[in-house]
């Protein structure tokens, strides 16, 4: 992983849908081998941001850079030091696990011995190598969203993006892909990671509150936790919010 400062900038941008503001000022700044959690309740911008930053819409406000790359300039070279993993599943269910990833490594201009090599990997890393002739919808929801992360991490990304990525999922399966996450920090990645799941933020994670379109607070969860929870927090911010699931909530001691 190269060692880059500001991996991640988001600059003063804002977009509208209509007259609807949906994010007004935004800017994030995110170095690597950080876990960085978007929290926010559903309708505060969050996957308006996410689209922003894969290109299904184009920020006409402000400016974003990946890696250093000027997403307006060099789009394509942007988003080649991304890995995304989407709320909503984009797995080819009758293609195996294994071709699902060459399919996705051939889109990234791998080929060759190389190939088989990152997918070895991948699934290895993942405990997933058993299941990579089965085909996906074989696979239970956990082992489809730990196919997908495989799946974007094939061509060894700076940042790794997942909206919303534990929806839908049993608890044992959101505890492993928090964790798993978690683990790509610690080792140099940077993880941005969109939820309104209070418990899978740890004390040690960068929080970005977002709420209304506007960022309110960026900074370490147990400085925003203070002595209570961090749900309790949230709220003192924004007001009651019932998008916003406490679940287990961090408490910082």
């Amino acid at each position: 992983m190269r060692a880059l400062m500001n991996v991640f900038s988001v600059r003063d941008v804002s977009y509208n849908y209509g007259s609807k503001a949906a994010l007004d000022d935004v800017t994030i700044e995110l170095d690597t081998g950080r876990f960085c959690a978007l929290l926010g309740p559903n309708g505060a911008g969050k996957s308006t941001l996410f689209a922003l930053l894969t290109r299904l819409l184009v920020a006409r406000q402000g400016s974003i850079h990946i890696a250093g790359h000027d997403f307006a300039r060099e789009p394509r070279k942007a988003l080649a030091r991304l890995g995304v993993v989407f709320q909503q599943p984009t797995l080819d269910l009758d293609m195996s696990v294994s071709w699902n990833l060459s399919y996705f490594a051939a889109l990234q201009g791998l080929s060759g011995g190389v190939v088989s090599q990152r997918i070895d990997a991948v699934l290895d890393r993942l405990d997933m190598r058993e299941r990579a002739g089965e085909k996906v919808r074989e696979l239970n929801g956990g082992h489809r969203r730990r196919m997908e992360i495989a799946r974007a991490l094939i061509h060894e990304p700076d940042i790794l993006l997942l909206d919303e990525p534990t929806v839908g999922l049993d608890a044992a399966s959101r505890s492993a892909i928090t964790d798993y996450a978690h683990d790509l920090a610690e080792s140099g990645m940077l993880i941005f990671w969109a939820t309104h799941l209070v418990d899978e933020i740890r004390p040690a994670d960068d929080v970005v509150v977002l709420h209304k379109g506007k960022v309110l607070t960026h900074e370490r969860a147990a400085h925003l936790a203070g002595s209570g929870q961090l749900i309790d927090a949230f709220t003192r911010l924004t007001g009651p919010a019932p998008g916003l699931v406490p679940n287990h909530a961090v408490t910082v001691s």
